[in-house]
């Protein structure tokens, strides 16, 4: 690619303070920043003779979506979680299957689970911990896209895997060692924060030096919390207190911390969390499976910064943010039964600028401006499932499917051009995704029943 690249006769939504959006737009793009937008006939008079041209007539240009809860040591486990209880899907599925895992099992589902990011426009996610942060980082390095990396950290709890006990000592050296290795690697894409799974898991030790460890560093953390009913009626057997009550007893939520999930969140708890500047990630197929529904409009209503997530494979199964918009303009309206709120606008805002925000990268990405990153989409509507085009944002977020991202660029550089991935070789990860799952499962004896009578 030249240095300088103009991104031609596009319609452009750019996100920024104004929500400006262009019909007939241009950005000049030189190295890794976006240097300037505006209408395309002044930028392509101005550049032409120094910059790459490429022209997207018919195409939209979007900022990067970003998936602010995903786990990618779990894409190998698809198909693994389906039609059983929480329970189950934890002790006899989940666990076994992530316990089972190698760094190279880790580096293969990242991979695999990169691809799939990639090619529904997601150029930033945030990892809310495998057992293998190089394995994990190698991949993003590879894939040429952002990742906020940490550790899945538990230093007690009841069934834990026996290769998964450690002590906090251990656990939070572990997270040390692992931010001083690979924080700000390749061109700064790759990020680490420190990770807490649960309080089922969590010692109040672990959590209250976690924070403490993350301020140091100037990281955020990144927490399943109140995630179903019975954590909270554990934290308040066991700590006195609902999990989010207690967590702000310890000090540590504050405008670095990332809680995913919510959903049994009292009015109190979302105000606690207005006033110390919490980000929540929203991951809605994940919640309907069996979680609840959180109060989603009621905490953007309090000021919440509130984010999008696909959450893990065996949890979801589709690791497409796109989905998730469609979702989240529909449950909300269904649960409050009222067709206004969560409009368009506001969940383009969560996959976009609102995801940087969550991830402490508002100054980097999120929304096309000067200065900023060069991590856009290439839109393709002219299909039968988003034509016509009568309110673009709308169908932006309820028409759009995943095979209508076009391209991709991160840092400047094209990791996808007209469907194609250019930085690693799909084909050949597919199939050793396949070989690896199916050797995980069998290390992990896990063992799925037949749906239908075999024949032959």
């Amino acid at each position: 690619m030249a240095e300088k690249t103009l991104l031609s006769n596009a319609g452009i939504v750019t996100m920024d303070a104004q929500r400006r959006q262009f019909d007939h737009g241009a950005i000049l793009i030189e190295n890794d920043c976006i240097k300037e937008l505006g209408k395309s006939k002044d930028l392509f008079e101005k550049y032409a003779s120094e910059a790459e041209i490429v022209d997207l007539r018919n195409r939209w240009i979007l900022p990067g979506l970003i998936n602010t809860h995903v786990h990618t040591s779990q894409q190998l486990g698809r198909g693994l979680g389906d039609d059983v209880s929480l329970l189950t899907w934890l002790h006899e599925r989940i666990w076994p299957y992530e316990s089972a895992m190698t760094e190279e099992d880790s580096y293969i589902s990242t991979l695999l689970c990169g691809i799939e990011l990639i090619k529904s426009g997601v150029t930033c996610f945030a990892e809310p911990g495998g057992q293998f942060v190089d394995g994990m980082a190698r991949a993003i390095m590879e894939l040429g896209i952002r990742g906020i990396l940490a550790r899945s950290t538990m230093d007690c709890g009841e069934g834990l895997p026996p290769n998964w006990c450690e002590s906090t000592d251990q656990a939070l050296q572990a997270q040390v060692n692992a931010l001083e290795h690979w924080h700000g690697k390749a061109n700064g894409r790759i990020r680490i924060w420190f990770g807490l799974r649960t309080i089922f898991n969590n010692s109040d030790n672990l959590i209250t030096r976690t924070k403490e460890l993350a301020d140091h560093y100037g990281v955020g953390i990144h927490m399943h919390v109140a995630e179903i009913k019975e954590e909270v009626e554990f934290a308040q057997k066991t700590r006195g207190a609902t999990t989010v009550k207690h967590l702000f007893n310890l000090g540590v939520l504050d405008d670095n911390f990332l809680a995913v999930h919510c959903v049994w969140l009292t009015d109190e708890e979302i105000d606690l969390f207005a006033q110390k500047g919490v980000k929540v990630s929203h991951n809605p197929a994940a919640a309907m499976r069996v979680l609840g529904f959180p109060k989603i409009p009621e905490m953007i209503k309090k000021g919440i910064c509130v984010s999008l997530g696909t959450d893990g494979a065996p949890s979801n199964n589709r690791m497409t943010l796109i989905d998730e918009m469609w979702l989240t303009s529909l449950i909300h309206k269904g649960r409050l039964l009222d067709p206004t709120v969560m409009p368009a606008q506001e969940i383009l805002a969560m996959v976009t600028l609102n995801g940087a925000k969550s991830l402490l990268l508002e100054s980097e990405i999120g929304s096309i401006e000067p200065g900023k990153k060069a991590d856009l989409i290439i839109i393709n509507p002219n299909t039968a499932t988003m034509l016509p085009m009568h309110d673009p944002i709308a169908n932006m977020v309820t028409s759009m499917r995943a095979e209508n991202v076009e391209s991709v660029m991160v840092d400047g550089k094209w990791v996808m051009w007209e469907r194609e991935i250019l930085t690693v070789n799909e084909e050949e990860i597919l199939k050793e995704a396949q070989r690896k799952a199916e050797s995980i499962v069998k290390r992990a004896g896990i063992s799925l029943p037949s749906r239908f009578p075999k024949v032959g």
